[in-house]
């Protein structure tokens, strides 16, 4: 019988707190794994600096996922410009688009007529293993959407509750039309609440 052995790591409580800690872990888990690929939730850029003290651009295909514009106002992103512009100058790759399982048209239909659509019942279902644990899945999905990501090799993605990071994965990714053949291979961590 083959089997793997590897320690999960369960935080008391989600959020911000935890994103060092997740990093330590996500970094340990890539080096045991050879996994060069690490893709980063990061609404303001906290998260984004700390994982680029971790991941280095030039070892790393470090992935930063941003809200998308109009996330929380009309026109504007709250990623900061300039940090963008550092971060990529320095080999990061940051991206900016529809969130792939919670800024869709099926989100415009469900706020206008009050009708709850598939994608948006699968998000929610993630959320069962808490907010970071749907969030990883979505990053990784617009990530391989965008050609930031390559489909035939493990990742390890990372997103939080709220802000920072509490959660960490280890998933083969997919693309967002071929949703159902992405896999969570491995959680490194997560909140239990």
């Amino acid at each position: 019988m083959d089997m793997r052995i590897s320690k999960v790591v369960y935080f008391e409580r989600p959020g911000k707190d935890n994103t060092e800690e997740v990093l330590r872990l996500a970094k340990e888990r890539s080096e045991e794994l050879g996994i060069k690929d690490i893709v980063v939730a990061s609404t303001t850029g906290y998260t984004a600096r700390k994982a680029t003290e971790y991941f280095n651009p030039q070892e790393y295909n470090l992935v930063i996922v941003t809200h998308c514009y109009g996330f929380r106002e009309p026109n504007k992103n709250e990623f900061p410009e300039n940090l963008r512009k550092d971060l990529e100058e320095k080999g990061v790759k940051v991206l900016t688009t529809t969130h792939a399982l919670s800024g869709s048209v099926e989100r415009a239909i469900r706020k206008q007529l009050g009708t709850w659509m598939p994608v948006e019942i699968i998000a929610n279902t993630l959320r069962i293993f808490g907010e970071g644990m749907k969030v990883v899945v979505e990053i990784a999905l617009m990530a391989a959407d965008s050609g930031l990501l390559r489909t035939d090799r493990d990742v390890i993605s990372i997103a939080g509750t709220g802000r920072g990071a509490d959660t960490a994965v280890v998933l083969k990714p997919e693309y967002t039309f071929r949703f159902f053949d992405l896999r969570v291979k491995e959680i490194i961590c997560m909140p239990r609440e």
